[in-house]
């Protein structure tokens, strides 16, 4: 009698056991009875049938999913692999258990042919310096083909492109050339305002020969402070003008 009463708990605790689930706050379970679909629990404390209901457990967190890297020929026939990160949620638990056998597994092959194919359409420059529009283009692209499961798709980064050693190269002999042009720019600017500055300067200086002068006393001044034994200073003439003057002869003289 003992035994039997034993047998019979063991069995009733074994019955409550099926029947009682426990889902988390992110967590929704998919019931099926008998094979068919009737509705969505959770979160919280549910009870199933035991032997006839069926809980296909989901989960509503952001998930994270790492594209692994793909070998993609870009429009300009430069071959480069590239890999994303994919973040995306449940939004519909029913459609994402009925719709789709493995969702995570679809999302992911659908995210590989996805960047393979977007990324072939455009050429490397733009790929590298127009990464966040290509990002909202596959976001764009894999949602809507993943709408239907139940899934949305929250974001794709493309992480890293690989470049083949040739074009790692190529690259930077370009980066070179351009900064070697942009310095050759900058300094020919800088000779042009000289140039003007001089020019500027020299207009003003004939309006009145006295500058000149002072300039020429402001220039020795200047290397007199220098400790040179011998310096070598070409003057004008126009400072020799007045004795000129006074040394010519007069009309009428001999």
């Amino acid at each position: 009698m003992t035994t039997g009463l034993s047998v019979l708990v063991f069995l009733v605790l074994i019955v409550l056991y099926s029947m009682i689930r426990i889902l988390r706050e992110y967590e929704r379970g998919v019931i099926f009875r008998l094979g068919r679909y009737i509705g969505v629990k959770g979160p919280g404390l549910i009870l199933l049938l035991p032997f006839i209901d069926k809980m296909v457990k989901v989960s509503l967190r952001i998930l994270v999913m790492d594209v692994p890297p793909q070998d993609v020929i870009t429009k300009d026939n430069v071959s480069i692999k590239v890999n994303a990160v994919v973040y995306f949620r449940v939004i519909n638990p029913e459609k994402a258990v009925i719709e789709v056998e493995d969702y995570l597994y679809a999302t992911s092959q659908l995210a590989q042919t996805t960047l393979r194919s977007v990324l072939g359409e455009v050429e490397l420059d733009e790929l590298l310096a127009h990464r966040e529009k290509l990002n909202q283009k596959l976001q764009e692209i894999i949602d809507k083909q993943t709408d239907p499961w139940g899934i949305k798709v929250t974001a794709v980064e493309i992480k890293h492109v690989d470049l083949p050693q040739e074009m790692q190269r190529a690259m930077a002999r370009q980066a070179e050339a351009e900064r070697e042009r942009r310095a050759k720019i900058i300094s020919a600017e800088g000779e042009y305002q000289a140039a003007q500055r001089l020019r500027e300067a020299a207009e003003i200086l004939a309006q009145n020969p006295l500058t000149i002068q002072l300039r020429f006393l402001q220039t020795m001044v200047e290397i007199s402070s220098e400790k040179t034994t011998t310096v070598v200073f070409p003057l004008p003439l126009e400072l020799f003008r007045g004795f000129l003057e006074g040394w010519e002869k007069k009309p009428g003289q001999n």
